[in-house]
């Protein structure tokens, strides 16, 4: 019976993007993808590390800020650390589940536990959410490189300061040269192993970061220029209460990477080892939030903007104001350069098992590989250029797909609990993770959905 079910639920497109070395050994993958495995030893400890954290830093680091100042400093960092610890446990169940039935994929895994529609809903969510995240990543490194204008305001971007505007240095073009020369060639690769380099350094790049903002803003602690940080949230009416809300899909979706743990473990040398490289990661992460959250708060203050590197355009009050902003704002564009290739591996990979299920390995089909791959950057490199602005869609596509991913279905897996493995503690947290993600986006959604409301009707009620 057991056997039966195992066999049953993971089609080909299921697998991971590479062949494993069992497949290699036991299916009728051919001599090329045998030959491909052996070529390729594992990858390594801090490689993987590198990997997964540069899945989980994103785009979402910058509305940490904005988060501390909704909530205040001490719920804001000890909500932080919750998510971690969330994190940490959704993860856990969900190898856990793999291991029983030896699914090689989130997807395989929800496909044990709930058929044919509980895969293809995975693969939906994830098309979903990494579509709109590299839609975001795309739009940013456009307004930092390039410059953007809102509510009739320019602000410059880089190059825009260092050379004035010429058409080379418009988001068109720059955005062109980004998906050629950076995009494309970091995509091509097969294997989430061949990444962990630009990952290695899309993470030195994230620290950059964290370490100018931490010392600006230290020195101006000195200075006395920080005035005091708001310790607690305010809440004089319910309304108050109800923004509390919005901040928690911010750090609740701030550790998604769970699509990419399976690829991720399927490459190492030591099987073993991904909890241990999942427990690193996510200590490495949570340090960088906890220090990008606490000094861009301090820095700012009540000023912090929704996504605070729109804050490091203008005069800090210090020597070296531009360098330093400059300095920001560049490092943090290449940062999401290297983050984008991380995320489309999981995009493409997912895609190709709702459109092509039946098919052979996408890793053994280069035709099928690179159709895909040109046509899902393109739809990207369109959507950032011709849509102005898609936070308020991400919010609620994007958000929503992102907690079902990180914990409404791991939690839900945890509950079906199809082969008799879950204890009373994991159906328990499973219940707590599956309330938190629905209220907190419930409430998300409607706050937004009433902004949104508000904003258009504001000027005819002026």
């Amino acid at each position: 019976m057991t056997t039966g079910a195992v066999t049953e639920p993971f089609p080909e497109s299921s697998e991971p993007l590479l062949p494993t070395k069992r497949r290699c050994e036991g299916e009728d993958g051919g001599g090329d993808d045998e030959a491909a495995f052996h070529e390729f030893n594992g990858a390594s400890f801090a490689g993987a590390v590198f990997n997964l954290s540069t899945t989980i830093v994103g785009a979402g680091i910058m509305a940490l800020p904005a988060t501390m100042k909704v909530l205040g400093l001490v719920p804001g960092l000890v909500m932080i650390v919750l998510a971690a610890f969330l994190t940490d446990a959704s993860i856990e169940l969900l190898m856990r589940f793999s291991r029983v039935v030896g699914a090689p994929s989130y997807s395989a895994v929800m496909g044990d536990a709930f058929g044919w529609w509980g895969r293809r809903l995975l693969q939906v969510c994830v098309v979903v959410n990494n579509v709109g995240v590299m839609i975001v990543y795309m739009i940013i490194i456009g307004d930092v490189l390039s410059g953007t204008s809102s509510g009739g305001e320019h602000h410059y971007g880089v190059l825009e300061g260092w050379f004035g505007t010429h058409w080379w240095n418009g988001r068109f073009f720059v955005l062109l040269v980004t998906t050629l020369g950076v995009f494309t060639p970091l995509a091509c690769f097969k294997r989430v192993d061949s990444l962990s380099y630009t990952s290695a350094i899309s993470v030195a790049l994230a620290v950059v970061f964290v370490v100018i903002t931490a010392g600006i803003a230290i020195v101006k602690l000195i200075r006395g220029q920080i005035p005091m940080p708001k310790l607690f949230p305010a809440v004089p009416d319910l309304a108050s209460v109800w923004e509390l809300f919005t901040a928690v899909p911010v750090l609740v979706t701030a550790y998604v990477c769970h699509y990419n743990v399976h690829p991720i473990h399927n490459e190492l040398k030591e099987s073993s080892q991904i909890k241990p490289i999942v427990h690193t990661s996510l200590a490495l992460c949570s340090t960088v939030y906890i220090t990008t959250s606490f000094f861009g708060y301090l820095l700012f203050g009540e000023s912090t903007l929704a996504d605070v590197l729109a804050n490091f355009d203008s005069n800090l009050g210090i020597p070296y104001s531009s360098v330093l902003n400059d300095a920001v704002r560049v490092s943090y564009a290449v940062h999401l350069m290297l983050v984008f290739p991380m995320i489309f591996h999981a995009l493409r990979l997912n895609l190709d098992g709702l459109l092509f299920s039946s098919a052979r390995p996408l890793s053994s089909d280069n035709r099928r590989f690179g159709i895909m791959t040109a046509v899902l950057l393109l739809v990207i490199f369109i959507s950032a250029n011709f849509i102005p602005s898609i936070w308020d869609a991400f919010q609620f596509t994007g958000a929503t797909a992102a907690v079902c991913i990180a914990f409404i279905f791991p939690a839900a897996i945890t509950l079906r609990d199809p082969h008799s493995i879950a204890k009373k503690w994991d159906k328990i947290l499973a219940i707590f993770m599956i309330v938190l993600a629905v209220t907190s986006n419930v409430v998300a959604v409607y706050s937004d959905a009433y902004s949104i409301f508000h904003k258009k009707s504001a000027p005819s009620n002026a």
